[in-house]
């Protein structure tokens, strides 16, 4: 269709780069990039944090399940759903916030997903690969106390970013008649259409992986959602003064 629809569909994970080090101004320019995406109610609540200390690295990809590439890559950026800059705005006219909403959650952690996907498409743009981490919620209270993160503050994910050094393929996506409906929510034939999908992934990762592992998509998805997903957060977020309402 045109260079940047061929360029979105063209994403791939990177998980190795490089030691060719990115400019403080390219980083710059990309945080700009992701500055210009939609914010619901112009609230803007997204805050950046660009790790460099090494040590930090290092804890960091403990946290997150011992990824190694999160030590490794010329960059790596965390993304934090920030409302506490709007606590600072309310202050600033002597008025009083009230926090700790169910949608303050929701439209924050949708401005940190929005600013994070500018700067991700931004930066294949210049031909750099990307890996997000959410991994970093595996540990999330260790995390925002490395980072300092005040209290209206939480990490969504990480992202590594830097010159690719592996040229994976890219991975199928479900068919767009199971994510694309009409006038109303139909899934009446998806059980079908996805049997047959899981078919393309098994021969996804059978050529990726050397046959090492054949697994199909609702194969892996059954067997993540049988086990508890990050029980913690709910209370973590509490705390953060999120969801409390």
């Amino acid at each position: 269709m045109n260079q940047v629809i061929e360029l979105l569909k063209s994403h791939r994970s990177i998980r190795k780069f490089t030691t060719q080090p990115i400019e403080q101004d390219t980083i710059d320019e990309l945080v700009r990039a992701g500055q210009a995406a939609a914010t619901s109610s112009f609230l803007q609540a997204c805050t950046v944090i660009q790790v460099q200390d090494a040590a930090k690295r290092g804890r960091l990809a403990a946290c997150a399940g011992n990824q190694a590439y999160i030590a490794e890559a010329p960059t790596f950026l965390v993304f934090c759903a920030d409302m506490k800059r709007h606590q600072l705005a309310c202050d600033m006219h002597q008025a009083q916030m009230q926090s700790g909403f169910t949608e303050q959650f929701i439209t924050a952690t949708a401005d940190a997903a929005l600013f994070a996907q500018n700067v991700a498409v931004a930066a294949e743009s210049l031909g750099l690969g990307i890996v997000y981490i959410g991994g970093l919620r595996n540990q999330i209270a260790e995390v925002a106390e490395l980072l300092e993160l005040p209290e209206l503050v939480y990490p969504v994910f990480g992202m590594c970013l830097g010159y690719p050094d592996q040229d994976p393929e890219t991975k199928p996506r479900l068919p767009l008649s199971v994510v694309l409906k009409q006038d109303r929510y139909d899934d009446s034939g998806d059980t079908a259409v996805i049997a047959r999908y899981d078919e393309e992934v098994r021969e996804y990762y059978r050529s990726r992986t050397g046959a090492s592992k054949v697994m199909s998509w609702s194969e892996q998805i059954s067997g993540m959602l049988i086990k508890e997903a990050r029980p913690h957060m709910l209370a973590f977020l509490q705390r953060c003064g999120f969801l409390k309402k």
